[in-house]
């Protein structure tokens, strides 16, 4: 007897709708939901360090996110990432020193210069403060953002922009404004890097432009690159790979202290250099043996086992 979760064979869908749903079937939007209230949970199981990495995932994934509009819907490309994360960061911490606005709207507001302090994040006169709390801010934008950037693929000018991406002659030829949908795919990217540079500048409580060069404009790109780019649950794993790869090079570097390869390599010494190197390698690695990004593989994972002992 077949899967109940499985798609039947053959091609039961009767209208547009049903053919773009999020969730195909009722397994997929049970395990989101248990998913999501699992991750609610993450406060009471995991230490401060964790939840930091947690929410930096969650602040750099909505960065990727809209760099994945750019880059895997639309087909352009950006190496200015990093500034428009920067002038978010910047912007929501001005508008929230010297305007009367709440935190809770300077950050949207942030989207659309001199180091600066930024506010705690408070709502309705509470302030959140410490990781328990302002993992929940984070996850609360990550969910919306991610949300939007979904449905939005499911209209038309999502499917113009992937239009304009897969041959953008013959989107012209059907009509679609390819100036209109470039700068329509820009725009949103400056977006929500702009939200994700005032969630990271509220986390920290102060911004400075160091550190946000064209280098974190690469790892920006690294992070949909190899999730995969056109996908939306692939930026979220690429971002919590390339957030991970630090730390476990640091462990690497722990277990290997005194080996041979220590002393040959000097881990302690070139760590640092070590990571961007490593980032550049693991970047070339997915251009040529899993261009499709973790995704991808994901869903190659899941299908075969799936449709397992005749997974052929």
């Amino acid at each position: 007897m077949a899967n109940q979760t499985l798609i039947p064979a053959g091609d039961y869908r009767t209208s547009y709708a049903a053919d773009t749903t999020i969730f195909p079937t009722p397994a997929s939007r049970n395990a989101a939901i248990v998913g999501i209230v699992l991750v609610c949970f993450a406060p009471l199981v995991f230490n401060e360090y964790w939840l930091s990495i947690l929410i930096q995932i969650g602040i750099f994934g909505i960065a990727a996110l809209g760099l994945n509009i750019l880059v895997g819907f639309t087909g352009q490309i950006s190496i200015g990432h990093a500034a428009f994360f920067l002038f978010g960061a910047f912007t929501s911490a001005y508008i929230s020193n010297t305007l009367p606005i709440p935190v809770f709207f300077a950050i949207p507001l942030a989207g659309v210069a001199v180091p600066a302090s930024a506010n705690p994040f408070t709502i309705f006169g509470y302030t959140l403060r410490g990781d328990r709390q302002y993992f929940y801010v984070v996850l609360a934008y990550v969910l919306v953002s991610y949300l939007l950037v979904t449905n939005l693929m499911r209209t038309r000018d999502g499917r113009a922009l992937v239009a304009v991406r897969d041959h953008y002659l013959s989107a012209e030829i059907m009509g679609i404004n390819l100036t209109k949908y470039r700068t329509l795919s820009f725009g949103l990217a400056a977006f929500f890097a702009g939200i994700s540079g005032a969630l990271y500048a509220h986390y920290q409580l102060v911004v400075s432009n160091e550190g946000f060069g064209i280098d974190r404009s690469i790892i920006f790109l690294a992070m949909v690159i190899i999730g995969g780019t056109g996908s939306i649950m692939g930026t979220l794993m690429g971002t919590a790979f390339v957030v991970l790869l630090p730390e476990s090079m640091e462990w690497i570097s722990a277990s290997l202290k005194g080996s041979a390869i220590d002393h040959a390599l000097q881990l302690n010494n070139n760590l640092t250099f070590l990571r961007e190197i490593a980032i550049g390698l693991i970047i070339i690695a997915f251009l040529m043996f899993e261009p499709d990004g973790l995704a991808h593989r994901w869903l190659r994972i899941k299908t075969y086992w799936k449709l397992y002992p005749f997974s052929h």
